[in-house]
């Protein structure tokens, strides 16, 4: 299937991509792809076998650097953005810069929220409101030992 879209869809636009494709089954998933890894990968393709197309919610820059700390992200986001488009599962990108993905979630009303299983049903962000439109919340066991934060640790104790 080509990707609809090579670029970052903004917020503004979500709706009209969801009317657009309301036949087909919208799978959403965030978070802040600082440094992808191989647990972010498996993440996508387990997410995008949930339905037709796989929308990627990216925290902005400023946003990593109030959820993370200092320092971070270490890439920047038109840059982590571009790499998420290049992936196979992810077919669309949006970022947005609030801590929370909810604003997001609301416009672009996915028929599936897929986040990690180290998330309980009720740390979920927007599962309530998925669920309320008869939509569904997947929770995906990540690959052990893959952690954005566990790498960028390595990498400082190695240097």
């Amino acid at each position: 299937m080509k990707k609809p879209n090579q670029d970052v869809l903004e917020r503004k636009d979500l709706e009209a991509f969801r009317r657009m494709h309301r036949d087909k089954t919208i799978v959403f998933t965030n978070g802040c792809f600082d440094l992808i890894h191989r647990g972010h990968l498996v993440l996508f393709m387990r997410a995008k076998e949930l339905g037709d197309f796989l929308v990627v919610g990216m925290n902005s820059d400023s946003s990593v650097a109030r959820l993370k700390g200092p320092g971070r992200p270490l890439v920047k986001a038109v840059d982590r953005a571009f790499i998420l488009l290049q992936l196979r599962p992810v077919d669309l990108v949006t970022i947005f810069d609030e801590d929370t993905p909810l604003e997001t979630i609301e416009k672009l009303q996915p028929d599936v929220l897929v986040k990690g299983a180290e998330y309980s049903r009720q740390n979920i962000v927007g599962a309530d409101f998925v669920e309320s439109r008869g939509g569904r919340v997947e929770r995906i066991y990540m690959l052990e030992g893959y952690s954005t934060s566990s790498l960028i640790e390595k990498i400082k104790r190695e240097l």
